[in-house]
């Protein structure tokens, strides 16, 4: 039995712009982003959805309401899907925090587990919680079609748990403003498939 995952990030944020990092800061969509996520839900990949999920930030569920319009569907808030928290980092400027920190975010973006954001999570944290609420929404939709919307890092998490990538090359994976990754689980062999990864066809027809 498969189950399919419509994986999404969440659309474009003024700090997404302005290069900070957001973690659990609850900010807004952009017009931009809100543009966005109309866009992905008037060209979403599949025909049909069975449930919608998303963090409980207002980023993600601005961007899963689109989605839920067209399917009529509700929304499931998970808060287990929430951003990384990037602790004292979030909505620091990146060059900020290239002097309050040297090196550091550097040293982050080679190989995330190096490197202890002071009162933030690392990846490891992000992935137990994040795969939590994966498996509990394959369980209560087993055979069908979801879509979950989330953030940047977790995405990247999830994505690293199915494919068995390593966090040192997590960040490889890119994961633009309203991409879309496909994933099916299969019940019988207890595996991951990936069949898209970071999909922004949908801005492009726009």
């Amino acid at each position: 039995m498969l189950t399919k995952i419509v994986l999404i990030r969440h659309g474009q944020t003024a700090w997404n712009v302005e290069g900070r990092f957001q973690g659990q800061s609850d900010t807004e969509l952009m017009p931009e982003g809100v543009e966005q996520a109309k866009i992905l839900a008037a060209n979403f990949p599949l025909p049909k959805i069975d449930a919608i999920y998303c963090s409980d930030l207002s980023r993600t569920r601005c961007t899963a309401q689109p989605i839920a319009d067209r399917f009529n569907l509700p929304l499931h808030p998970v808060k287990e899907l929430r951003e990384m928290s990037f602790g004292l980092w979030e909505g620091v400027l990146f060059d900020d925090i290239n002097k309050r920190w040297p090196n550091a975010m550097q040293k982050f973006f080679d190989n995330p587990q190096s490197v202890a954001i002071p009162e933030g999570e690392n990846f490891q944290q992000v992935q137990d919680r994040a795969m939590r609420a994966i498996k509990r929404v394959i369980k209560e939709n087993a055979g069908g079609s979801v879509a979950v919307i989330a953030h940047g890092a977790v995405n990247r998490a999830i994505l690293a748990y199915a494919v068995h990538i390593p966090f040192e090359y997590v960040w490889a994976v890119g994961q633009s403003n309203t991409a879309y990754n496909i994933l099916s689980y299969d019940d019988e062999y207890k595996k991951f498939y990936v069949q898209t990864i970071n999909n922004t066809s949908h801005l492009i027809i726009k």
